[in-house]
């Protein structure tokens, strides 16, 4: 662990105040109690030294009670993300999650009683869910008021209990292209209530590929769902405007370029079937999805 620690530091020399010790990829304070308290105390002097600006970790939104949060506060935690998933209850329990929407709520105003930075996570396209129910379970986690949100779309990996229902043909989730349209619209939604979207979809690697059997797995999907915010908030404009085709004029930042043309300029090509030319022109002071036909 400190070896592990101080690689980091190196790597990322001058920034390591900014940065924080992360322990993911598992539900930190369900594990071993001892190993727990050994991992904590060998990240926590990096953080009481202002190496590094403090420990952010994962964990289950039952797995949250006092005790727990008093030594994470004591080891120089600074940011705990819970693995909501779901706010439906039976959509939890048709996933086997063992816990429910109380417990996210309970879990998550412990936390901001202690003060820590609040990270909560969801899931779409479960097994029994709907995009209304999504919606629904988002705007039940924005009520929690977190710092952070993360949203990833299903993916069925080997060997799981989603990949028995898919191979049995009971669960069938949606692919990338079917789930761009209610993540984006999810992305937009957190923004515009002050939560930062930290993550939109898995990271990329060679084992998720190995692994994966079906879902809504693509390297760039945060990418093609800002793309599709752009797109229709400038298709809502001409419709507004009356524009069914023709040539037009549209004003975005320059920092939107490429999220305004579209992966391999698929949006160009959309307004292109759609018998619209555009002149693009830019304009430092828009905000980054802000499409203006002029």
């Amino acid at each position: 662990m400190i070896s592990a620690v101080q690689t980091a530091r190196r790597s990322l020399k001058e920034k390591t105040a900014d940065a924080e010790i992360a322990f993911f990829g598992g539900s930190f304070t369900a594990i071993d109690r001892e190993y727990m308290t050994e991992l904590l105390s060998a990240a926590a002097p990096f953080v009481k030294s202002g190496e590094f600006g403090g420990i952010r970790l994962s964990t289950r939104p039952d797995a949250i009670n006092h005790e727990i949060l008093d030594i994470l506060k004591s080891s120089g935690v600074t940011s705990i993300e819970l693995g909501a998933q779901s706010m439906d209850e039976q959509v939890l329990l048709m996933n086997e999650r063992g816990h429910t929407a109380e417990d996210v709520r309970r879990a998550s105003a412990l936390i901001h009683e202690y003060g820590f930075s609040l990270g909560l996570q969801m899931m779409t396209g479960l097994y029994g869910s709907s995009p209304e129910k999504d919606r629904q379970t988002a705007r039940s986690l924005a009520e929690l008021e977190p710092d952070t949100m993360r949203i990833y779309p299903t993916v069925v990996m080997k060997g799981t209990r989603l990949y028995e229902l898919y191979k049995s043909g009971v669960y069938s989730p949606p692919d990338a292209e079917q789930s761009v349209p209610l993540c984006a619209e999810l992305l937009e939604y957190f923004e515009g209530c002050g939560i930062s979207v930290i993550r939109l979809g898995l990271h990329d690697s060679e084992s998720l590929r190995e692994s994966m059997a079906a879902g809504a797995f693509h390297p760039s999907l945060r990418e093609l769902c800002e793309s599709r915010i752009m797109l229709d908030r400038m298709l809502s404009d001409m419709k507004a405007k009356g524009i069914v085709s023709g040539e037009m004029t549209v004003r975005i930042n320059p920092k939107s370029m490429s999220r305004f043309t579209g992966q391999r300029k698929a949006n160009i090509r959309k307004l292109s079937e759609m018998g619209v030319t555009v002149k693009i022109e830019t304009d430092e002071s828009l905000d980054k999805y802000d499409t203006i036909i002029v």
